[in-house]
């Protein structure tokens, strides 16, 4: 009987080398991976083998993944104090930009009325310093006037017109 598991065995390998071809390969654990060898590619002193700057490549990091826009848009919700000056700034304060539109929330209607006047200035400066934040205009808004619609009191009709006069 063991002359037969012998041919049977060695049937099974000649079987297999036919398939197979060549010289069996003995796998052992992990499999390796053969690299070629590129000779441009791990030489000293070629272009591209320095080190990059960390500004760089978070620079490249932010291209590729497409926040250029929105980081641009943050340093002048950030930086509004040294767009408009400090005095300025004490009285007025940016909200958001929406679909171009920077929002600005003024003291009193005083402020964002002479901020209205200032308008193509500031848009300018920004333009110029934030290119890619996408502001194309400002929006100036007053303080929050009180309203009489809302609350356990409001009655439905003309409202407080009919009070006044």
């Amino acid at each position: 009987m063991p002359m037969a598991e012998a041919s049977e065995a060695s049937r099974v390998y000649r079987h297999f080398r036919e398939i197979f071809g060549g010289e069996p390969r003995l796998r052992t654990g992990r499999a390796t991976r053969v690299r070629t060898r590129d000779d441009g590619e791990n030489q000293p002193f070629t272009p591209g083998r320095d080190p990059k700057a960390l500004g760089a490549t978070l620079d490249g990091l932010s291209a590729q993944l497409g926040w250029t826009g929105p980081l641009s848009q943050h340093d002048v919700l950030a930086s509004w104090a040294e767009i408009v000056g400090e005095e300025t700034a004490r009285h007025s304060e940016a909200i958001a930009i929406e679909g171009g539109v920077l929002q600005v929330r003024c003291e009193s209607t005083a402020w964002a009325t002479q901020l209205r006047l200032m308008r193509t200035q500031l848009v300018t400066e920004i333009v110029s310093r934030y290119p890619g934040a996408g502001v194309e205009t400002i929006r100036f808004q007053g303080p929050d006037a009180p309203t009489w619609k809302k609350g356990p009191r409001s009655v439905p009709g003309r409202g407080p017109r009919d009070t006044y006069g």
